[in-house]
């Protein structure tokens, strides 16, 4: 399985250098399916969003593709990410995020669809894969709770933390004298990423790709 967690997606060449790695081919040559559902219920100007999309366009590749899990059902969405070399997963809201893949199904084929794909996360889209997500409620220095959603297990695709954004004007509580609080009684190693930073995991193995910072706790 290979995935690339990051803070703010492909923002850097070392990030996008990662991401051609993983790929194994040309992005000229391949298909990344954008998966927006955190955006949907943060309010606001989307210019991030944009920027996102942007970037894979910078990228070069062949196909940019916009899935929401949340607005088709299963039969239309699943093709495309069949059809699709990367699965990139925005950032937003993370427990509408992890509700909706568990709604739409997505939880269940996601294993399967990544024997053979990337799995590229976004600040939401990070946190999403850890078996818990930790540090993402309104007391927890992320976004508040959306509409009742109060699932904290997540996917476990990986058996790490990520925490995005360190250091960010936009988040002023991702600072590590807060950050050394809140992991010490966390059982999990947690990585927290500035937004010029990102994991690369291969098959369990965890690599640092950064232009900025980043702190490892516990």
């Amino acid at each position: 399985m290979k995935l690339l967690l990051t803070s703010n997606g492909l923002c850097n060449k070392t990030i996008v250098n990662a991401l051609a790695g993983l790929l194994g081919k040309p992005f000229t040559k391949s298909s990344i399916a954008f998966i927006p559902t955190a955006a949907n219920v943060v309010p606001g100007d989307k210019n991030w969003v944009i920027n996102d999309l942007t970037n894979c366009r910078k990228a070069g590749f062949e196909i940019v593709d916009i899935v929401d899990i949340s607005a088709l059902p299963q039969d239309q969405w699943q093709p495309r990410l069949k059809e699709a070399d990367v699965l990139l997963f925005g950032g937003g809201n993370t427990f509408h995020l992890i509700y909706w893949i568990r709604k739409s199904g997505l939880d269940k084929i996601l294993p399967g669809l990544l024997k053979n794909k990337v799995y590229v996360g976004i600040s939401a889209g990070s946190m999403v894969t850890g078996t818990k997500i930790r540090l993402s409620d309104s007391k927890k220095l992320y976004y508040p709770d959306i509409k009742g959603y109060q699932d904290e297990e997540g996917l476990g695709l990986v058996d790490f933390s990520t925490r995005p954004h360190l250091n960010s004007p936009i988040f002023p509580e991702v600072r590590k004298k807060i950050l050394d609080k809140l992991t010490k009684d966390f059982p999990e190693t947690v990585y927290a990423l500035d937004d010029e930073s990102a994991l690369k995991v291969v098959n369990g193995k965890i690599e640092v790709v950064s232009e900025g910072k980043w702190l490892k706790f516990n």
